[in-house]
Protein backbone atom coordinates (compact mmCIF):
# COMPACT_ATOMS: atom_id res chain seq x y z
CA UNK A 1 0.00 0.00 0.00
CA UNK A 2 1.12 3.54 -0.69
CA UNK A 3 0.50 6.74 1.26
CA UNK A 4 0.91 10.01 -0.61
CA UNK A 5 0.76 12.98 1.74
CA UNK A 6 0.29 16.54 0.47
CA UNK A 7 1.51 19.04 3.04
CA UNK A 8 3.06 22.43 3.66
CA UNK A 9 5.37 20.88 6.26
CA UNK A 10 6.76 17.54 4.94
CA UNK A 11 9.26 17.34 7.80
CA UNK A 12 6.41 16.49 10.20
CA UNK A 13 5.17 13.28 8.51
CA UNK A 14 8.70 12.33 7.39
CA UNK A 15 9.75 11.64 10.97
CA UNK A 16 6.87 9.17 11.34
CA UNK A 17 7.62 7.27 8.14
CA UNK A 18 11.29 6.93 9.09
CA UNK A 19 10.77 5.51 12.59
CA UNK A 20 9.74 2.34 14.43
CA UNK A 21 7.35 -0.20 12.89
CA UNK A 22 6.56 2.02 9.92
CA UNK A 23 10.23 2.23 8.95
CA UNK A 24 10.46 -1.57 9.02
CA UNK A 25 7.31 -1.89 6.88
CA UNK A 26 8.80 0.53 4.35
CA UNK A 27 12.10 -1.36 4.35
CA UNK A 28 10.26 -4.65 3.68
CA UNK A 29 8.34 -3.08 0.79
CA UNK A 30 4.97 -3.56 2.45
CA UNK A 31 4.40 0.20 2.67
CA UNK A 32 5.48 2.93 0.26
CA UNK A 33 5.10 6.66 0.73
CA UNK A 34 5.57 9.99 -1.01
CA UNK A 35 5.64 13.39 0.70
CA UNK A 36 4.62 16.25 -1.58
CA UNK A 37 5.40 19.83 -0.56
CA UNK A 38 2.48 21.97 -1.75
CA UNK A 39 4.74 25.06 -1.65
CA UNK A 40 6.67 23.63 -4.61
CA UNK A 41 3.60 24.39 -6.73
CA UNK A 42 3.06 27.99 -5.57
CA UNK A 43 2.69 30.61 -8.28
CA UNK A 44 4.91 33.37 -6.88
CA UNK A 45 8.47 33.76 -5.65
CA UNK A 46 7.29 33.90 -2.04
CA UNK A 47 5.72 30.45 -2.40
CA UNK A 48 2.39 31.77 -1.17
CA UNK A 49 -0.17 29.04 -0.46
CA UNK A 50 -2.89 30.90 1.45
CA UNK A 51 -5.20 33.90 1.19
CA UNK A 52 -8.17 35.45 3.00
CA UNK A 53 -11.61 33.88 2.39
CA UNK A 54 -14.28 35.50 0.24
CA UNK A 55 -17.09 36.90 2.35
CA UNK A 56 -14.78 37.86 5.19
CA UNK A 57 -14.01 36.07 8.41
CA UNK A 58 -10.99 35.21 10.48
CA UNK A 59 -8.04 33.21 9.27
CA UNK A 60 -6.67 32.16 5.90
CA UNK A 61 -7.53 29.43 3.40
CA UNK A 62 -5.16 27.30 1.35
CA UNK A 63 -5.17 28.50 -2.25
CA UNK A 64 -6.71 26.11 -4.79
CA UNK A 65 -4.07 26.53 -7.54
CA UNK A 66 -0.98 25.19 -5.71
CA UNK A 67 -2.95 22.40 -4.06
CA UNK A 68 -4.65 21.46 -7.33
CA UNK A 69 -1.30 21.35 -9.14
CA UNK A 70 0.13 19.18 -6.36
CA UNK A 71 -2.79 16.77 -6.69
CA UNK A 72 -2.36 16.67 -10.47
CA UNK A 73 1.36 15.95 -10.05
CA UNK A 74 0.54 12.70 -8.22
CA UNK A 75 -2.32 11.90 -10.63
CA UNK A 76 -4.80 11.86 -7.77
CA UNK A 77 -7.65 11.51 -10.25
CA UNK A 78 -6.51 8.07 -11.43
CA UNK A 79 -8.40 4.88 -10.62
CA UNK A 80 -7.02 3.05 -7.59
CA UNK A 81 -6.20 6.24 -5.71
CA UNK A 82 -8.49 7.41 -2.91
CA UNK A 83 -8.18 11.06 -1.93
CA UNK A 84 -8.75 11.86 1.73
CA UNK A 85 -9.03 15.34 3.20
CA UNK A 86 -8.53 15.50 6.96
CA UNK A 87 -10.95 18.02 8.47
CA UNK A 88 -12.91 18.53 11.71
CA UNK A 89 -16.07 18.71 9.60
CA UNK A 90 -15.57 15.25 8.07
CA UNK A 91 -17.10 11.90 8.95
CA UNK A 92 -15.61 10.33 12.10
CA UNK A 93 -12.67 7.96 11.78
CA UNK A 94 -13.64 4.55 13.16
CA UNK A 95 -12.01 1.14 13.19
CA UNK A 96 -14.48 0.05 10.52
CA UNK A 97 -13.47 3.00 8.33
CA UNK A 98 -9.78 2.21 8.89
CA UNK A 99 -10.37 -1.37 7.74
CA UNK A 100 -12.12 -0.07 4.64
CA UNK A 101 -9.24 2.28 3.83
CA UNK A 102 -6.67 -0.47 4.40
CA UNK A 103 -8.02 -2.28 1.34
CA UNK A 104 -7.06 0.59 -0.97
CA UNK A 105 -3.97 0.51 -3.19
CA UNK A 106 -3.08 4.13 -2.49
CA UNK A 107 -4.34 6.85 -0.18
CA UNK A 108 -3.68 10.43 -1.19
CA UNK A 109 -4.04 12.50 1.98
CA UNK A 110 -4.46 16.27 2.00
CA UNK A 111 -3.19 17.97 5.16
CA UNK A 112 -5.17 21.12 5.84
CA UNK A 113 -3.83 24.25 7.53
CA UNK A 114 -5.24 27.58 8.64
CA UNK A 115 -9.04 27.61 8.18
CA UNK A 116 -8.93 24.74 5.72
CA UNK A 117 -8.91 24.48 1.91
CA UNK A 118 -10.96 25.97 -0.91
CA UNK A 119 -14.22 24.05 -1.39
CA UNK A 120 -13.54 23.68 -5.12
CA UNK A 121 -10.61 21.36 -4.35
CA UNK A 122 -12.95 19.20 -2.29
CA UNK A 123 -15.54 19.17 -5.07
CA UNK A 124 -12.99 18.32 -7.75
CA UNK A 125 -10.67 15.82 -6.07
CA UNK A 126 -11.73 14.55 -2.65
CA UNK A 127 -13.35 11.13 -2.10
CA UNK A 128 -13.51 11.22 1.71
CA UNK A 129 -13.59 13.99 4.31
CA UNK A 130 -12.49 12.42 7.58
CA UNK A 131 -12.37 13.78 11.13
CA UNK A 132 -10.13 12.20 13.76
CA UNK A 133 -12.29 13.50 16.61
CA UNK A 134 -14.71 16.12 17.86
CA UNK A 135 -12.07 18.79 18.31
CA UNK A 136 -10.04 21.22 16.18
CA UNK A 137 -6.29 20.94 15.53
CA UNK A 138 -3.94 23.48 13.99
CA UNK A 139 -1.89 20.76 12.28
CA UNK A 140 -3.44 18.76 9.48
CA UNK A 141 -0.21 16.77 9.41
CA UNK A 142 -0.73 15.39 12.91
CA UNK A 143 -4.35 14.51 12.09
CA UNK A 144 -3.27 12.84 8.83
CA UNK A 145 -0.76 10.71 10.71
CA UNK A 146 -3.55 9.48 12.98
CA UNK A 147 -5.24 8.09 9.87
CA UNK A 148 -1.99 6.65 8.48
CA UNK A 149 -1.14 4.96 11.78
CA UNK A 150 -4.65 3.55 12.17
CA UNK A 151 -4.65 2.15 8.63
CA UNK A 152 -1.15 0.87 7.94
CA UNK A 153 -1.05 -1.48 10.95
CA UNK A 154 -3.98 -3.38 9.38
CA UNK A 155 -1.97 -4.23 6.26
CA UNK A 156 -0.88 -7.88 6.08
CA UNK A 157 2.70 -8.30 7.26
CA UNK A 158 3.02 -5.07 9.25
CA UNK A 159 2.18 -6.63 12.63
CA UNK A 160 1.07 -10.13 13.62
CA UNK A 161 -2.58 -10.99 13.02
CA UNK A 162 -2.84 -12.21 16.62
CA UNK A 163 -2.23 -8.67 17.85
CA UNK A 164 -5.35 -7.49 16.00
CA UNK A 165 -7.76 -10.20 17.17
CA UNK A 166 -8.74 -8.93 20.62
CA UNK A 167 -7.69 -5.29 20.69
CA UNK A 168 -10.04 -2.39 21.36
CA UNK A 169 -13.06 -2.04 19.02
CA UNK A 170 -12.76 -5.63 17.81
CA UNK A 171 -16.24 -7.07 18.21
CA UNK A 172 -17.50 -3.72 19.61
CA UNK A 173 -15.53 -4.20 22.86
CA UNK A 174 -12.48 -2.54 24.39
CA UNK A 175 -9.29 -4.46 25.11
CA UNK A 176 -8.70 -6.27 28.40
CA UNK A 177 -5.97 -5.18 30.90
CA UNK A 178 -2.52 -6.64 30.29
CA UNK A 179 0.44 -7.40 32.56
CA UNK A 180 4.12 -8.31 32.23
CA UNK A 181 7.10 -8.86 34.56
CA UNK A 182 7.68 -8.42 37.47
CA UNK A 183 4.89 -10.44 39.12
CA UNK A 184 4.67 -7.86 41.94
CA UNK A 185 5.02 -4.12 41.36
CA UNK A 186 4.62 -1.64 44.24
CA UNK A 187 2.65 -4.25 46.14
CA UNK A 188 0.30 -4.92 43.22
CA UNK A 189 0.25 -8.54 42.01
CA UNK A 190 -0.50 -9.86 38.55
CA UNK A 191 -3.94 -11.57 38.61
CA UNK A 192 -3.39 -15.20 39.56
CA UNK A 193 -5.51 -16.50 36.69
CA UNK A 194 -2.91 -15.20 34.20
CA UNK A 195 -0.08 -17.20 35.78
CA UNK A 196 -1.99 -20.43 36.35
CA UNK A 197 -1.68 -21.82 32.82
CA UNK A 198 -5.39 -22.63 32.37
CA UNK A 199 -6.09 -21.22 28.92
CA UNK A 200 -9.88 -21.49 29.17
CA UNK A 201 -9.92 -19.61 32.47
CA UNK A 202 -7.62 -16.96 30.97
CA UNK A 203 -9.98 -16.60 28.00
CA UNK A 204 -13.00 -16.16 30.27
CA UNK A 205 -11.17 -13.67 32.50
CA UNK A 206 -10.05 -11.57 29.54
CA UNK A 207 -13.48 -11.63 27.95
CA UNK A 208 -15.15 -10.52 31.18
CA UNK A 209 -12.58 -7.74 31.62
CA UNK A 210 -13.32 -6.55 28.09
CA UNK A 211 -17.00 -6.34 28.98
CA UNK A 212 -16.22 -4.54 32.27
CA UNK A 213 -14.00 -1.95 30.62
CA UNK A 214 -16.46 -1.32 27.83
CA UNK A 215 -19.30 -0.95 30.35
CA UNK A 216 -17.30 1.59 32.36
CA UNK A 217 -15.66 3.61 29.56
CA UNK A 218 -17.86 3.16 26.47
CA UNK A 219 -21.35 1.94 27.47
CA UNK A 220 -22.58 3.16 24.08
CA UNK A 221 -20.54 0.43 22.36
CA UNK A 222 -22.01 -2.22 24.64
CA UNK A 223 -25.53 -0.96 24.05
CA UNK A 224 -24.96 -0.99 20.30
CA UNK A 225 -23.64 -4.57 20.43
CA UNK A 226 -26.76 -5.65 22.30
CA UNK A 227 -29.03 -3.80 19.91
CA UNK A 228 -27.62 -5.61 16.87
CA UNK A 229 -27.63 -8.98 18.64
CA UNK A 230 -23.87 -9.54 18.42
CA UNK A 231 -23.36 -10.54 22.08
CA UNK A 232 -23.30 -14.22 22.98
CA UNK A 233 -25.25 -15.85 25.81
CA UNK A 234 -21.94 -16.05 27.69
CA UNK A 235 -21.48 -12.30 27.32
CA UNK A 236 -25.01 -11.58 28.53
CA UNK A 237 -24.46 -13.72 31.63
CA UNK A 238 -21.18 -11.94 32.39
CA UNK A 239 -22.86 -8.55 31.99
CA UNK A 240 -25.43 -9.57 34.59
CA UNK A 241 -22.59 -10.47 36.95
CA UNK A 242 -20.77 -7.19 36.24
CA UNK A 243 -23.77 -4.91 36.69
CA UNK A 244 -25.59 -6.89 39.36
CA UNK A 245 -28.78 -7.05 37.33
CA UNK A 246 -30.03 -8.35 34.00
CA UNK A 247 -30.26 -5.88 31.17
CA UNK A 248 -33.69 -5.27 29.74
CA UNK A 249 -33.57 -6.97 26.40
CA UNK A 250 -33.66 -4.59 23.47
CA UNK A 251 -33.15 -7.36 20.94
CA UNK A 252 -34.28 -10.96 21.54
CA UNK A 253 -31.72 -12.43 19.17
CA UNK A 254 -28.70 -14.11 20.78
CA UNK A 255 -25.84 -15.99 19.31
CA UNK A 256 -25.38 -19.42 20.75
Amino acid sequence: MKFTVLTLFPEIPRAFFEASIMAKAVEKGIIAYDLVNVRDFALDKHRTCDDSPYGGGAGQLMLPEPLGKALDSVEAYKKGKRVVYVTPSGRPLTQKKAQELSREKELVIICGRYEGIDQRIIDEYVDDEISVGDYVMSSGEVAALVIVDTVYRLIDGVISSESLDEESYTGSLLEYPQYTRPPVYKGMEVPQVLTGGNHEEIRKWRFKKRLEKTFMNRPDLLAQARMNGSLTAEAEKMIEEITGFAYKKHNPKRRK
